[in-house]
């Protein structure tokens, strides 16, 4: 009897460590692979944090006006074994990012690749690396409200 009660606890145990999985959203729950975009601006912040870290950045559009982005990528381990490290992106970096828009057409985006002005360009690590493109060059600018 107490084997049965033990196994049940741990069974139950193990079920509840993994709710957390259940609760993860996939790429396209969020994001819209026919939204390509590119981001050119500024780093306003970068957050390191799990389960993905963010960018912060300000894009000047075409009139002058700048907005404030907010781009979703890889978890700090994988930037990390990517080539990232904590002062990679300091505030007032200049970077362009490839990444696909939100599918509510907020300033919120998921980064794919992120070039730096002497033409270094990473892979940011998160769900839009699935994402396969429809052609090589085909990420229109941000879009116009």
């Amino acid at each position: 009897m107490k084997k049965t009660i033990l196994v049940l606890i741990a069974g139950f145990g193990m079920l509840v460590a993994v709710a957390p999985v259940w609760a993860h959203h996939a790429f396209s729950a969020e994001f819209d692979a026919s939204r390509p975009l590119k981001l050119r601006g500024t780093v306003t912040q970068w957050e390191l944090i799990n389960p993905h870290s963010w960018i912060h950045m300000d894009v000047k559009g075409a009139d002058g006006t700048v907005t404030n982005w907010m781009v979703e990528v890889g978890s700090p381990n994988s930037l990390f074994r990517l080539g990232f490290n904590k002062n990679s992106l300091p505030p007032g970096t200049e970077i362009l990012v490839d990444g696909y828009q939100a599918k509510d057409g907020t300033n919120l985006a998921v980064g794919k690749n992120l070039t730096f002005p002497d033409g270094r360009r990473l892979f940011l690590g998160g769900s839009a690396g699935e994402v396969k493109d429809k052609d090589k060059d085909g990420a229109a600018e941000a879009p116009k409200k």
